[in-house]
């Protein structure tokens, strides 16, 4: 049995034993450092300690400079070499955290005092339980809905922050089933210590018969029945004189904005679009699309967008409406939804256009 499995979390996911490897590494780095530094000093302090100058154990020995130069660069470019290669071992694996599979299936979770909600993309809800199966990769695509939250998983060794007004991501591929307590790491008011669930690690065929019971319609069922509830078709159509521009096959695809500027339609810019309309404007079109902030709460967003995804152009690629609107259509902004989906949002995509 492993000495250590009192003092930690039980590992569970892929990514865990290479966390507890590199902490390992830098605990075991200090000790020795820690331990032969007190040595050193300590060895110093009674060896070269003030004393008569007739007992000087230096006296009459004159320093040789090129010694001392020696002893500088090895005393420089060892840690240098030893830090950078930590740096290089940390960067790696944080990478490896960060770039979620392409086969990764995405959860939709919402922040809020004090508690978490979930969504999976079959409509399946939760609240402060998140159901997944064993050695399949889950993509967690999260947003606040108030204040900074932190998701937190210890069994995975996974912990990112929740921020209102954008969108983080994680990943992990449980190793074990079983039950792992989830925290929110990052203090969020009163209740703070209150905000506790977990996730439950399933076999595959029970985690299928769990998603088989109570089905619910899919986040794009539920955000097509938004998009007409809201009457979002009457502007965002095909037709010629539309306000508003086709949404078909918009997202991950580079639009126009007014003022020549460019930017990426992924989830952070149709999140955007719906929430401040009039901060980036589609080249060719008007400002005219009013805020949804205080009829749309995150949940609703995450179910627009993931409605517009499922969007794609005319099977008659010459019939496919144009990214941008002919000059002098008016309309709104690029799109009337937005929320969370499959691929984490690129702020790097986002260029600041006219607002």
């Amino acid at each position: 049995m492993n000495p250590l499995r009192k003092l930690f979390p039980e590992q569970a996911s892929t990514i865990a034993g290479d966390v507890d490897l590199l902490f390992y590494a830098l605990c075991a780095m200090s000790i020795v450092m820690t331990l032969l530094l007190g040595g050193l000093i300590f060895t110093f302090a009674v060896r070269y300690r003030r004393r008569k100058p007739e007992y000087s154990p230096m006296r009459g020995v004159g320093v040789n400079h090129e010694d001392m130069k020696r002893i500088e660069y090895v005393w420089i470019g060892v840690p240098l070499i030893v830090f950078l290669g930590i740096f290089y071992w940390g960067a790696k694996l944080f990478a490896a955290m960060n770039v979620a599979p392409a086969d990764a299936t995405p959860v939709y979770v919402v922040g809020k005092q004090w508690m978490w909600k979930l969504q999976h993309v079959s409509g399946h809800r939760e609240i402060n339980e998140l159901h997944v199966p064993v050695g399949r990769p889950t993509k967690l695509v999260m947003t606040s809905e108030d204040v900074i939250h932190s998701f937190y998983v210890p069994a995975f060794r996974l912990k990112t922050d929740v921020l209102p007004g954008r969108y983080t991501t994680m990943w992990f591929t449980p190793t074990k089933t079983g039950e792992y307590p989830l925290y929110c790491a990052e203090y969020c008011g009163t209740k703070h210590s209150q905000m506790l669930g977990k996730v439950i690690v399933m076999e595959l065929k029970d985690f299928q018969s769990w998603l088989s019971q109570g089905a619910t319609d899919s986040l794009a069922e539920a955000g097509e029945k938004l998009f007409n509830e809201l009457g979002c078709q009457t502007c965002h159509n095909d037709k010629p004189k539309a306000r508003g521009p086709d949404l078909r096959g918009i997202y991950n695809n580079t639009i126009t904005l007014r003022g020549g500027a460019s930017i990426v339609a992924n989830e952070y810019y149709l999140r955007e679009s719906i929430l401040e309309p009039q901060r980036r404007i589609v080249a060719g079109y008007q400002p005219v699309m009013p805020t949804y902030v205080a009829q749309l709460n995150q949940e609703k967003v995450i179910q627009l967008i993931a409605y517009i995804k499922t969007l794609e152009h005319p099977a008659n690629p010459a019939a496919a409406p144009p990214t941008t609107a002919p000059a002098g259509v008016p309309t709104t902004s690029a799109s009337h939804s937005a929320a969370t989906g499959g691929a984490p949002p690129n702020l790097e995509d986002v260029e600041d256009g006219d607002e």
